[in-house]
């Protein structure tokens, strides 16, 4: 009795020393679009997560292999479509498939600072935030429409032309994958169309928030 009452407790012993390797990781994202001198809130939603790509883009980062990295924020105007009466259709996003894209990219500006490419890394970036001991990191990506971009845009947000080129109704972040012509898709929303034009700014803070689900009491 005393070796089978022994046995027990190394078994015990063995079960509670056993690593933890059924932990998930939760990926959110939220977007808002504003105007930054008006304050005036356009959009200000989730968003939709290529799950695909994004985990491979965190396994790139991870191994340091110089990919995966959030590089550009992409802007398109295929994700609805309207009826003659006005009511409109919002597409599903697009979120499988490793070739998935923007319905129809118009517009694209580089947020990666550590990138040559990108001209204003003061209003253009990423920021990692955490808090000591929570279970969670997000990153804020930043970016600003000014007022002279994109060229072609029309003078006043006063278009009535749903379909123009620079009336937003589609948003992504694509990841580095070897060159600025091969980026993978790893977010995508689709939102109520909103017209840059030359008498406004425009604001787009995106936030991805990165949780392990180990913990979710410390969230």
């Amino acid at each position: 009795m005393q070796n089978t009452n022994a046995q027990k407790e190394n078994i015990m012993d063995s079960k509670e020393t056993k690593p933890n390797e059924s932990s998930t990781v939760n990926i959110q994202g939220h977007i808002k679009i504003f105007d930054p001198n008006t304050k005036e809130v356009f959009i200000d939603k989730r968003n939709a997560i290529h799950y695909e790509n994004m985990s491979e883009a965190l396994a790139q980062s991870l191994a340091n292999k110089n990919l995966g990295y959030i590089y550009q924020m992409s802007f398109g105007n295929g994700g609805t479509s309207v009826d003659p009466t006005g009511v409109i259709t919002y597409l599903p996003p697009n979120s499988t498939g490793q070739n998935a894209d923007l319905y129809n990219q118009t517009y694209s500006k580089v947020v990666d600072d550590n990138s040559s490419t990108n001209t204003d890394t003061s209003r253009n970036n990423l920021t990692v935030l955490h808090t000591s001991g929570r279970v969670y990191t997000d990153i804020l990506v930043s970016c600003l429409l000014d007022y002279g971009e994109p060229l072609g845009q029309q003078a006043f947000d006063n278009s009535t032309n749903l379909d123009g080129e620079f009336v937003f109704d589609e948003l992504g972040l694509k990841s580095w994958n070897g060159s600025a012509s091969d980026l993978k898709l790893i977010t995508h929303v689709i939102f109520h169309p909103v017209q840059k034009s030359l008498n406004r700014q425009i604001q787009i803070d995106y936030t991805i928030r990165i949780q392990t689900l180990t913990n979710l009491s410390a969230a």
